[in-house]
């Protein structure tokens, strides 16, 4: 089965960010496609009206989730929706969370995932100071579901420098792995490469990294490389700096031989509550 990973330069014009998106999710549908993630907020990048935004979209008054409920369904894709600013379900005035949808090929939401870990951080670049927790509140849930590619674990983002996320996605049966991001030039430079892999590596899983990658003005710089990496954790394919759609293959032959070869998960001597398991004990 194949799948798709995207790359966009999205800017803060929700009109513009959802064409562009169309055009590259039918791009990844032409090349047989049956699964796509789009990077992290590729329908706004750089606005903060976040819970504006959010509560538009639970209303049913927005462009976004529209848009990609017709788009999955005129491509018959499974879509990865980076993320979208979401009120939690049932309290539409509560802050929002960056939310990662799953979208059958009917356009049905399949599954939701709220970012666990937030970016609050100070880096060396042009805006110097992130905080994400000012716009957004943090997601509570661990979220694996089952689409046509295989079983795919969710994750965005600045998850990928907490690694015992990654290790529930893959007790819970993950084969796949999403990981829409939008990685600042520096951080991206120093660390995505590596974090990438290494959550490949880990779990054992095809790790499926879009991105944002590009100048999106007001000193906003993302540092792209969008990535398909493999069980293995070798790249397979990788997307410079602009928009463009990456295709893989799901080899689940490959992917069990590797995991009999090396079965990590059996040799874990760690649960993910902390403690030391007896050897040969697995939850």
């Amino acid at each position: 089965m194949t799948f798709a990973v995207i790359q966009m330069v999205s800017g803060p014009q929700v009109d513009t960010n959802l064409r562009e998106a169309r055009r590259l999710l039918e791009q990844a549908a032409e090349q047989g496609a049956k699964l796509a993630v789009l990077p992290e907020n590729f329908a706004a990048f750089g606005r903060r009206n976040a819970a504006e935004l959010g509560l538009a979209e639970a209303e049913g008054r927005g462009p976004i989730l529209p848009a990609l409920k017709q788009a999955a369904r005129d491509l018959n894709l499974w879509l990865v929706a980076g993320t979208l600013p979401l009120p939690p379900a049932g309290a539409p005035q509560a802050k929002p969370r960056a939310c990662s949808l799953v979208f059958d090929g009917q356009g049905e939401i399949v599954a939701r995932y709220d970012k666990l870990h937030l970016f609050d951080a100070d880096v060396n670049d042009a805006r110097v100071r992130y905080r994400e927790s000012d716009d957004y509140a943090h997601g509570q849930e661990v979220v694996v579901v089952d689409t046509p590619v295989g079983r795919l674990g969710l994750s965005v983002c600045y998850d990928l420098r907490f690694p015992e996320l990654y290790a529930r996605l893959r007790e819970r049966g993950a084969e796949l792995i999403s990981a829409p991001s939008a990685f600042t030039a520096v951080t991206g430079h120093a660390h995505w490469e590596v974090l990438i892999r290494a959550r490949a590596i880990e779990t054992q899983c095809y790790l499926l990294a879009a991105a944002q990658g590009g100048d999106h003005g007001q000193g906003r710089e993302t540092w792209g490389q969008a990535a398909i990496v493999d069980p293995w954790g070798r790249i397979v394919a990788q997307q410079p700096k602009a928009p463009g759609v990456l295709t893989g293959h799901f080899d689940a032959a490959e992917q069990a031989s590797i995991r009999a070869r090396m079965p990590v998960l059996e040799h874990r001597r760690f649960s993910t509550q902390g403690a030391v398991r007896p050897a040969g004990d697995v939850e």
